[in-house]
């Protein structure tokens, strides 16, 4: 998956890392993490407070594609301790060039799942005894969880890859067959009523997925009652 530092895009606001330290701030923590993971894209796009030296060696080795806390975390519903993670080869190789950076192996993803299909996840760590950890994740998992939900949401408002989305506009036809397919119509009855033929319904159909980033036409209708340009009946 390609990288995407999203505290580099000129945003409105972008005080994405500044977030990230207060985090720390509030909650006595080293270091804290956004990734989103973009399933049509095949994207990582994210920001870190991390040590510069660390966020550059992790993107040069790869780590993207073989770390354990966010592989875990991406197909769990639940926080991940990364201490469940430690047997993993994987985890030794990736904790083992942290550590020469100053990040511990004491940490915590929480992942959130958003309604067309994006994940993001939110990672904190700390340097620390498990027994000080295990303390402090139990005070402080519900207000992280409260932050890495409305961090995502954030996120999804603004970012690169949902900007990109956005400025392809829909042409008329394809909105007018997702607003049939919306109400429950059936590719067939769509091209019934719009006198054309399935096969053009199914390339208006393909556009529109491929304009709004979907994997599914389902997904498609989400997003497009998401962005305001069909209604949900």
């Amino acid at each position: 998956m390609a990288v995407i530092d999203l505290s580099k895009v000129p945003f409105p606001e972008n005080r994405l890392r500044s977030f990230l330290d207060q985090v720390c701030e509030a909650h006595e923590l080293d270091f804290a993490a956004y990734a989103g993971i973009d399933p049509v894209e095949q994207t990582v796009h994210g920001f870190v407070n991390y040590p510069n030296e660390w966020q550059n060696r992790y993107v040069e080795q790869g780590f993207q594609h073989k770390d354990p806390t966010l592989l875990m975390a991406s197909r769990s519903i639940a926080p991940v301790d990364w201490q469940r993670l430690r047997h993993e080869t994987s985890f030794q190789t990736v904790f083992r060039a942290a550590h020469d950076f100053g990040i511990a192996e004491q940490g915590l993803t929480i992942p959130v799942r958003g309604p067309f299909g994006d994940i993001g996840l939110f990672s904190v760590t700390r340097s620390c005894s498990s027994r000080e950890w295990s303390l402090l994740k139990r005070e402080i998992l519900g207000d992280l969880q409260h932050a890495a939900v409305n961090l995502h949401d954030h996120v999804m408002k603004v970012s690169l890859h949902t900007r990109k989305s956005a400025h392809q506009s829909l042409s008329a036809r394809e909105v007018e067959v997702l607003q049939w397919v919306a109400a429950g119509k059936t590719q067939q009855d769509v091209a019934d009523i719009l006198s054309i033929s399935n096969r053009t319904v199914e390339v208006h159909l393909r556009s529109a997925r491929t304009k709004l980033a979907a994997l599914t036409t389902s997904q498609a209708v989400g997003r497009a009652i998401g962005q305001g340009l069909i209604y949900p009946n």
